[in-house]
């Protein structure tokens, strides 16, 4: 799959993983990139960035006649969407108490709605017309939480894994229709989500900058990669997870352990 030529739409596109998203697409040749964000501004300011081929839209992945609109008017502008990157995301701690029952239901309902249904609604608003033509593609931003789980975010993590099933389901009830279909699942990469997090268990590995995020990203898709891990350790984690999941998880609570004794927080 690749992005030359194509009209992509991007969702969290103000910055971070969505704004270098959008910067590698248009300096690899996409025909037409929206940028679409509940931020404007942010939006605005990385399309004024990039330049020509490039527009920001306002946009609420949770709203289903939203993200419908969304569609819509990007078709209206350029054309039918080619590749969605459905990148949207939120993250709540287990903070104050680090328990598994710290999170609200409040929270518990955002973060299902746009680390989870976004998805879904982003495929009810492209999926039939991507079915009837060649070359089309849905990516969606999970993350390593959703193939090792996050110390210290526990919905997070239950929602990053459910985001693999999704797209997991996607790709099985769809490759054959001729759909390419992604699951990005990276660890901490900079952007405002990891802002100040350089010492959590996220970040054990480094944070990655988000244009070599974006730029690797890429490669696997033009390599026709259904499971994208832009950190080359995660294979390694995800396959020791396999062969032994007992220990893992006992590894894990050594590894909480130790984010305690050296930071104070699980996290």
């Amino acid at each position: 799959m690749d992005v030359k030529n194509k009209i992509v739409a991007i969702t969290g596109a103000a910055s971070g993983i969505g704004a270098a998203l959008a910067k590698a697409c248009a300096a690899e040749g996409a025909k037409f990139v929206a940028l679409a964000d509940m931020d404007e501004k942010g939006a605005q300011a990385v399309a004024s960035e990039i330049g020509a081929g490039v527009k920001a839209y306002k946009l609420d992945v949770t709203d289903e006649a939203a993200v419908k609109t969304f569609a819509n008017e990007v078709e209206a502008d350029m054309g039918l969407i080619d590749l969605y990157f459905s990148n949207a995301g939120v993250i709540f701690s287990d903070a104050p108490d680090w328990t598994a029952i710290s999170q609200t239901n409040g929270q518990w309902d955002k973060i299902w709605q746009v680390n989870v249904f976004a998805h879904v609604l982003a495929c009810r608003a492209v999926l039939p017309d991507m079915l009837k033509r060649e070359g089309c593609g849905f990516i969606v931003t999970a993350s390593a939480a959703g193939l090792l789980s996050q110390i210290g975010d526990i919905s997070y993590s239950t929602t990053k894994h459910a985001a693999v099933g999704f797209t997991e389901s996607l790709a099985i009830n769809h490759g054959d229709d001729g759909l390419y279909v992604a699951c990005l699942c990276p660890q901490a990469v900079k952007s405002k989500m990891t802002a100040g997090a350089e010492k959590s268990s996220a970040a054990g590995d480094g944070v990655m900058p988000a244009d070599e995020f974006a730029s690797r990203v890429l490669a696997g898709m033009k390599e026709g990669q259904f499971m994208i891990r832009p950190h080359p350790q995660v294979e390694g984690y995800f396959r020791k997870k396999a062969e032994d999941y007992d220990r893992w998880v006992g590894g894990m609570r050594k590894f909480r352990r130790r984010q305690l004794a050296n930071t104070g927080k699980p996290i």
